[in-house]
């Protein structure tokens, strides 16, 4: 599974503060924490004020190179914010987050990802809103997916992303998002899934349990990404055995390396 660490992210106040402030310092502590625990790519994301996004970006992008080797997910609200990024991405994986069906961004986005070769996320709303079933859901994948072949982006780099609610206001959201995923892996064969899973226990007490529990239920679906905060205890761990009881780690191959690095087992203090 791709993991994608989220905790880059200007929503977190103390995160919107170390951009305003240029804390570069605070940046390498979570890019290389988030390293540490297992993330493949980490997610920058500088989105609290409109008005900086675009400089905020630019600065944390190149700080986060600083401090890992990483590939970098760049969370943008709009496509100005993809361009001025990549200008200054080191190499050449590179993803981006995201685009979703509404026709507009799907003119702009789709350009940009194509010319960078990126991998794009594909984020399951489009111009009605929030989706509420499985249907809606596939039909905007079905949008996507031939937006993106159109526009020279195959399959392959595509992760789709089912668009995770709280299930405290929305009760029938997880299973409609694990339907879903289900029959985007099976009606696409080549794409990928994603998504900020941490959504679905907006609300609710001990959110850590429902998360781990979520995470497992969608891997058994197909999940092979995640947008997740690794450094959360027994996040990473839970996948990696979900993963090899669901026979998507051949050998335990990956299960046991973890273990044997020390990164599955919480660290006694």
């Amino acid at each position: 599974m791709l993991i994608i660490g989220e905790r880059i992210n200007a929503t977190r106040s103390r995160i919107a503060r170390a951009m305003q402030g240029r804390d570069a310092a605070l940046i390498m502590r979570e890019a290389k924490k988030q390293a540490a625990a297992g993330a493949h790519v980490i997610d920058v994301n500088a989105g609290s004020d409109p008005a900086r996004e675009i400089e905020n970006l630019v600065w944390a992008v190149q700080v986060v190179q600083d401090a890992v080797e990483l590939p970098l997910c760049i969370d943008s609200a709009g496509p100005d914010g993809f361009k001025a990024a990549l200008k200054v991405v080191k190499g050449a994986d590179v993803m981006l987050n995201s685009v979703n069906g509404e026709r507009e961004r799907m003119d702009k986005v789709f350009p940009i990802a194509a010319e960078a070769n990126a991998k794009l996320v594909g984020l399951l709303m489009d111009e009605r809103g929030l989706p509420r079933g499985v249907d809606d859901r596939l039909e905007i994948a079905g949008k996507i997916v031939k937006g993106a072949e159109k526009a020279g982006i195959g399959v392959e780099r595509l992760y789709i992303d089912p668009c995770v609610q709280p299930i405290s206001t929305n009760p029938d959201q997880a299973v409609a998002v694990i339907e879903s995923v289900r029959k985007v892996m099976k009606q696409f064969p080549g794409i990928h899934t994603t998504g900020g899973l941490s959504n679905i226990g907006f609300g609710l007490p001990y959110r850590a349990v429902l998360n781990r529990t979520f995470i497992t239920l969608l891997i058994e679906a197909g999940l092979d990404s995640a947008i997740i905060d690794p450094t959360e205890p027994d996040m990473v761990a839970t996948i990696l055995g979900t993963e090899a009881l669901c026979g998507k780690d051949e050998w335990c191959m990956n299960y046991i390396t973890a273990e044997r690095e020390g990164r599955l087992r919480p660290k006694e203090d």
